[in-house]
């Protein structure tokens, strides 16, 4: 086990949200576990965080999977320790309408969206209430609050996380953990985003239309060091010029 005192999970650990997370709460002093489905998957960020003097592990972890989960946080309990935050930022969809969406792809996206939400959790709870404090944040969308047409998939499973993690805040903010959902309301600026939308940046200077990774992951890490005498739930992220 490391020596550092502080460790963070984060689970879905890619090139955008997942990756800034890790690098601002490795930045804050944290051990980070990287969980992706595959241990390759969060190489590049493990090196990243190293590079800067930080401590990383990545774990193969299936969020939507039990026992791949408890797998994975009892190497990094471990390996790191026990996390005193945990980032739930996985996440799937399947575009399509209510006629072609298969029940079997529901459960697929639902299992990531919004069970995995809990049986993560679940893996750090025990620790967090034996200590009488944690940080949990979820990483929620505009579809946790309206199911568009086409999106069900998304909404279903959004809109389930968000009903937990509410549950969540008020049973265990009483017993010291901060359970935050936060609603990002808009498209996050990644490589691949930047392929889908080309040009929805606009032109040199002008207000983003995209959110900032790092603008987020900052959010992320002012939510874990709040007072508890004003502790946030929930919140929503968007750029300036997203109309909502």
């Amino acid at each position: 086990m490391t020596s550092n005192a502080k460790t963070a999970a984060i689970v879905g650990v890619g090139p955008g949200l997942g990756r800034a997370a890790a690098l601002r709460f490795a930045q804050g002093g944290f051990a980070v576990a990287l969980m992706a489905r595959s241990e390759e998957a969060a190489s590049s960020v493990q090196a990243e965080i190293k590079e800067g003097g930080g401590v990383a592990r990545p774990f193969a972890c299936d969020a939507s999977d039990e026992a791949s989960v408890r797998a994975a946080f009892a190497r990094a309990r471990e390996e790191l320790g026990d996390p005193e935050v945990l980032v739930y930022n996985a996440g799937a969809f399947q575009m399509g309408g209510v006629m072609q969406l298969s029940p079997a792809d529901l459960e697929r996206t639902w299992r990531i969206n919004c069970l995995g939400g809990l049986i993560t959790a679940q893996a750090v709870l025990p620790n967090m209430v034996e200590r009488g404090r944690g940080t949990i944040l979820f990483s929620g969308a505009t579809a946790a609050l309206r199911g568009s047409a086409q999106f069900a998939s998304l909404a279903v499973g959004k809109f389930g996380l968000r009903a937990l993690a509410q549950s969540m805040a008020r049973e265990l903010g009483p017993r010291g953990i901060h359970v935050a959902h936060v609603i990002i309301d808009g498209g996050i600026d990644t490589p691949r985003v930047r392929a889908m939308m080309a040009g929805r940046q606009g032109a040199q200077g002008a207000a983003p239309t995209l959110l900032s990774p790092a603008a987020i992951a900052e959010t992320y890490w002012h939510l874990h060091t709040q007072d508890s005498s004003a502790w946030t739930h929930e919140m929503d992220l968007r750029p300036s010029v997203e109309k909502f």
